[in-house]
């Protein structure tokens, strides 16, 4: 049962890291929208969320593949977390991007 808390907790990780490069796009997206500079919004979101996300993963993976699927696992679990909660905030995608014709 000892086993098992680590990889626990590297899910919980790729939870957490998950939902900041997720949240992190979303935000970026809103923000570079309404940005006059959407590239430099856009480039360097991409860079602080890759960067940080890459380190946590390798910090979390400890040299240990198991650890490493357990993170990665908590991480894709994350991304439908946070597009569903993305998708509720934004009630014109809630119906998979799908609309009624205007007449």
């Amino acid at each position: 049962m000892n086993d098992m808390a680590p990889l626990f907790l590297a899910g919980l990780a790729g939870l957490f890291l998950g939902t900041f490069f997720f949240g992190g796009l979303w935000w970026s997206l809103a923000k570079g929208l309404t940005s006059s500079h959407p590239g430099l919004w856009l480039f360097t979101s991409l860079m602080v969320r890759m960067g940080l996300t890459l380190a946590g993963f390798y910090a979390v993976g400890g040299g240990q593949w198991q650890r490493l699927v357990a993170c990665g696992l908590g991480f894709v679990i994350a991304r439908f977390v946070v597009m569903r909660f993305a998708g509720a905030l934004n009630p014109s995608t809630a119906d998979g991007g799908q609309h009624a014709p205007h007449p």
